[in-house]
């Protein structure tokens, strides 16, 4: 053989196994990635679940509130008759 196919073979080897070497690599980043955005996905549902659960707990604060006022102002109503007669 040539030496210049020689040196051809040899850098067709040798970048054939560079190339499979950062291909591995590729694979091995892309499923940490996939991890990644599974986990982000968990803590972002995980978010709207108590946010969803807090906004319950002010609409049922919000409702007590409007309870507390209401029957204030009915025992205010009552309060100015009393004095009224």
């Amino acid at each position: 053989m040539d030496v210049t196919q020689i040196l051809l073979v040899v850098v067709i080897a040798v970048l054939t196994t560079l190339f499979v070497v950062i291909g591995v690599q590729v694979v091995y980043i892309l499923q940490e990635v996939r991890k990644s955005l599974q986990k982000m996905n968990k803590m972002l549902d995980d978010t709207g679940n108590v946010t969803s659960s807090l906004s319950r707990s002010f609409t049922g604060m919000t409702g007590l509130v409007e309870g507390i006022k209401t029957g204030l102002s009915f025992v205010n109503v009552f309060g100015k008759k009393r004095d009224e007669k």
